[in-house]
């Protein structure tokens, strides 16, 4: 009997192509995983170069055949100098209750790999690898993933089995620990931990719409001397910012001043009433056409209309916006100024269709401007656009940031990292992974310098760590370092069945 990794293979009734177990008669290898059992054979028991078979049976706890299963097979050579990989998926087909045959054709003599993945209906999915070689009767077979509590069960129920050192996998090896420490090699094991993952995006600093402030007069007129003339220049609240003529302002300035002057004669007789109303309506439709307390009281104590009366800032902030110039007419409503404080912006970023299910308001983000080099603002997303950009396919998202010494301005273009918190998941560093064409490996260590490859699945990357979606449980001890050198002991070791 052989563990490896929670499933065993066992010699039952016929002997198997393995060097744990010897005999002649018909190689049939059994694979077992929670309830389900797989028996396996290759037909001819000696393979050749042309057509071959792989007889598979799927058997329960009780020994009664499991129909209906999902067999995957794959029979492969991996590519050589200039030889390109060979093999591929085999035509499987279920030829009785439980009963399974995977044709497969070896275009050359060598020894070729063998992939079983087998989904039981019902029961737990079986994963097994090995090789087999043209000309060499049997079938080398080492079953893969499972769960490491079961593999010290049936430990305990063989030890003499479970001692054996000789490989069944074509890539194991081993190598001297002492060699190991020398070329640097670094063991570190498959964790679960709290993996967060980065959403890039561009974007643009902009002025905070909620803290803007437009220019725009209830009266038409023309621009008179204008003494903020400039987009970017620095404003107070009630500084002057231009003048204006307009004959609706000059005429609300008569009114008042023949209100007042009634208002005086009558308090001169003695009397009060209707002047106080006028008065006050005077002075009333001067404030709602834009004019300033203090330059309302200037006209009452002048006595005499201003033919050009002062448009004064209503914030403390920079122009952003300036929309007139000496001797130009504007009409009623029209925007002529638009001022921004600054002291808070927005930066507002472009996220891909792709990646915009990841990102939610009260994420945390991190923002660096070209303009600014080695400094960096943290931030959060305040809002997610609800639109999509049909020309970019982008989702806009809104982050805001004070701005103390206003060193974010309008227009800058900004490089964004938003942090998406995945909860708990099996990572592994990166520099462990090898890319082998579509399938990726690393290397698990068995004790002893002993090394094993072993084919993952991995999911999505944060920094310098990888999550693995299938192939590893945490606690297995895999090479974190040196995985090129390791690669080539394996590589070299599955060459020399060839020979």
């Amino acid at each position: 009997m052989r563990i490896a990794s929670g499933f065993w293979i066992a010699c039952g009734g016929f002997a198997l192509a393995l060097a744990a177990c010897g005999g002649t008669d018909g190689d049939v290898l059994r694979v077992r995983s929670g309830d389900a059992e797989l028996r396996a054979r290759v037909e001819p028991e000696t393979p050749r170069v042309g057509e071959n078979a792989l007889l598979l049976e799927l058997v329960d706890a009780d020994g009664k055949p499991l129909a209906g299963a999902v067999v995957r097979v794959r029979v492969h050579m991996h590519a050589m100098g200039a030889m390109p990989a060979m093999g591929g998926p085999a035509a499987v087909r279920e030829e009785g209750p439980g009963r399974y045959r995977a044709d497969f054709d070896l275009g050359m003599g060598g020894t070729w790999q063998v992939e079983i993945e087998i989904e039981p209906p019902g029961a737990r999915t079986l994963r097994a690898e090995g090789s087999l070689t043209t000309g060499r009767p049997g079938l080398h077979l080492a079953a893969v993933g499972g769960d490491a509590g079961d593999a010290a069960k049936v430990a305990e129920a063989a030890p003499e089995h479970a001692a054996h050192g000789e490989a069944e996998h074509p890539g194991e090896f081993q190598m001297d620990p002492g060699r190991l420490q020398q070329v640097g090699v670094r063991l570190a094991k498959v964790e679960r931990k709290q993996l967060e993952t980065r959403v890039r995006a561009a974007g643009l600093v902009a002025a905070e719409e909620a803290t803007l402030s437009d220019v725009a007069l209830r009266v038409k007129g023309w621009i008179g001397e204008i003494d903020v003339d400039a987009v970017g220049n620095p404003v107070q609240r009630g500084q002057i910012l231009f003048r204006v003529y307009s004959p609706e302002l000059y005429g609300a300035q008569e009114e008042l001043l023949q209100a007042l002057r009634s208002q005086q004669r009558a308090q001169d007789a003695g009397g009060e009433g209707r002047s106080d109303y006028l008065v006050r309506a005077a002075r009333n439709r001067l404030k709602l056409f834009g004019l300033a307390p203090a330059d309302l009281a200037a006209i009452e104590q002048r006595g005499e209309p201003q033919e050009h009366l002062p448009i004064r800032s209503p914030v403390a902030g920079y122009v952003i916006e300036k929309n007139v110039s000496q001797g130009s007419a504007f009409e009623p409503g029209q925007r002529l100024y638009r001022i921004a404080p600054l002291s808070r912006v927005w930066v507002e970023a472009e996220v891909y269709e792709l990646e915009m299910a990841a990102v939610a308001p009260g994420q945390r983000a991190q923002i660096e401007l070209p303009s600014l080099p080695g400094r960096s603002f943290e931030a959060k997303v305040a809002y997610v656009f609800p639109t999509l950009d049909p020309a970019t396919r982008t989702v806009r998202v809104r982050l805001e940031l004070p701005n103390p010494a206003l060193e974010l301005r309008p227009g800058m273009q900004a490089n964004v990292q938003l942090f998406v918190d995945r909860g708990e998941r099996l990572l592994v560093p990166q520099s462990a992974l090898l890319e082998a064409g579509t399938r990726t490996f690393v290397f698990r260590s068995l004790g002893d310098g002993r090394f094993r490859p072993q084919q993952v699945e991995t999911g999505m990357r944060s920094g310098e760590e990888v999550e693995l979606l299938s192939g590893l449980e945490a606690g297995d001890e895999i090479v974190a370092s040196g995985t090129f050198l390791i690669a080539s002991e394996s590589r070299l070791r599955a060459a020399l069945e060839r020979w």
